[in-house]
């Protein structure tokens, strides 16, 4: 009976377990009810990885992002609403809130006027000029990383751009329209092709924002990409003789797997610096001119276990040993691997200056959550028998001569001046009467 429960409560815990390296609570925000059945492959690839949906209307006044004062979701996912707004359990500083609390959140798009493209080269679905079909982001640009790439084609239809300002760092272009697309306000007369908001790259169709807390918001321009009709659509890709079946549904699983943290997470594991010689692990005082190793454990998510890290080519892990600015600033080099994670370890010496300084290893890149980590240890100086002797300095030797012979001259002087006897005179008295 006993292994029978146990066997009960592993399957139940196997069917709970969330992918997400965050949580499972998933907040769909959905206004038609009656359209929930067209994502419904969307919906069971989520539930297949463990999230746990909640499907809300944002007219729904029992709706909120919050309990008290904690999150009540760890995810949200905002399909675009038939009315003018989400209301207000969902405007912008909720929002900016919930992020603040490391919430995720995903915002699709729609527009409700086809908008217009330049798709004759591009190839699309028969009697369609509202869809764009596009390669695959891991065919048109590298520094996506592996988290959006594979082979194969999109389909996008009826989507809403956007452009990216330069004044974020923070925001990350996923997928970008093609050259020949363009972008108009589909509600103004627009005659020509001549006077547009954007056209080409300027467009992005996905895109994201990793915040400094590495909360993600991911903006995904065409809500129907979701639904189950364009995730067995077949289309002809440029440059193809016949169609094939869109990537869609893999997208769409690399997109949601990325919002919610279930891939490009950075764990970091055990931190030691040492002196090279041994001695006490993660000391608080060194001593100037030291030979020093420092050493940090990296691990990544990936779906649902760790993963050794692996720095990509032409980066670098670095570390900073710095005061009020860096002393050193070295690359990390892997010196081992286990099963889940990867070590990167360096070997330098502690600067002569004493103060406070800090281990510092800041790694912030696009599409990977953050790495700041800050040891503060204390540098002096040599204490008093540390210093070497003066005749183990050869420079010194000339210095040492001098004073010896400075000194032998003055006791050869004392010796001589004082075993010299004085010259013997015979003195006479003359007595006077």
């Amino acid at each position: 009976m006993r292994w029978c429960l146990s066997l009960l409560l592993f399957g139940f815990l196997a069917v709970v377990h969330a992918f997400s390296s965050s949580g499972n609570r998933l907040l769909v925000v959905l206004e038609d009810e009656a359209e929930k059945d067209a994502y419904s492959t969307f919906w069971g690839d989520l539930e297949a990885r463990g999230y746990n949906l909640a499907f809300e209307s944002p007219k729904s006044d029992k709706l909120s992002l919050f309990e008290l004062g904690e999150r009540a979701y760890d995810h949200v996912l905002l399909l675009p609403p038939r009315s003018k707004g989400f209301g207000p359990s969902l405007n912008p500083k909720n929002i900016i809130e919930f992020m603040n609390k490391d919430g995720n959140v995903l915002l699709a798009f729609e527009v409700h006027y086809p908008q217009r493209y330049q798709l004759a080269p591009l190839g699309t679905r028969p009697s369609s000029h509202d869809v764009l079909v596009l390669q695959r982001p891991g065919q048109l640009r590298r520094d996506t990383k592996a988290f959006f790439d594979g082979e194969g084609v999109l389909a996008f239809p009826r989507t809403a751009p956007h452009t990216l300002g330069d004044s974020n760092p923070l925001l990350a272009p996923i997928l970008r329209a093609p050259a020949t697309a363009y972008s108009y306000n589909p509600k103004e007369d627009v005659g020509s092709v001549e006077d547009v908001a954007a056209s080409g790259s300027q467009l992005a169709l996905v895109s994201a924002m990793q915040a400094r807390n590495s909360a993600r918001f991911t903006l995904l321009g065409s809500v129907e990409s979701l639904q189950d009709k364009w995730f067995s659509a077949t289309v002809k890709a440029p440059g193809d003789v016949k169609e094939s079946e869109t990537a869609n549904r893999e997208f769409a699983k690399q997109l949601t797997a990325w919002t919610f943290k279930e891939t490009g997470v950075l764990k970091v594991g055990k931190i030691e610096h040492h002196l090279a010689e041994g001695g006490e692990l993660n000391p608080k005082i060194y001593r100037i001119k030291n030979e020093t190793v420092f050493s940090i454990e990296v691990s990544e998510y990936s779906y649902d276990k760790y993963l050794p890290f692996e720095v990509p080519e032409n980066d670098a892990l670095q570390l900073e040993f710095t005061m009020l600015s860096p002393f050193h600033r070295l690359d990390l080099q892997p010196s081992a691997k286990t099963e889940n994670s990867t070590i990167y370890s360096t070997k330098f010496t502690v600067p002569d200056q004493h103060g406070i300084f800090s281990f510092r290893v800041n790694y912030k890149r696009p599409f990977l959550t953050s790495i700041e980590e800050k040891h503060e240890v204390t540098v002096r100086h040599y204490a008093h028998n540390e210093y070497p002797r003066s005749w183990k300095i050869s420079g010194g030797w000339v210095w040492i001569a001098g004073l010896w012979s400075v000194i032998g001259g003055f006791l050869a002087f004392v010796i001589v001046w004082l075993y010299s006897a004085p010259t013997s005179t015979a003195l006479t008295t003359k007595k006077t009467q």
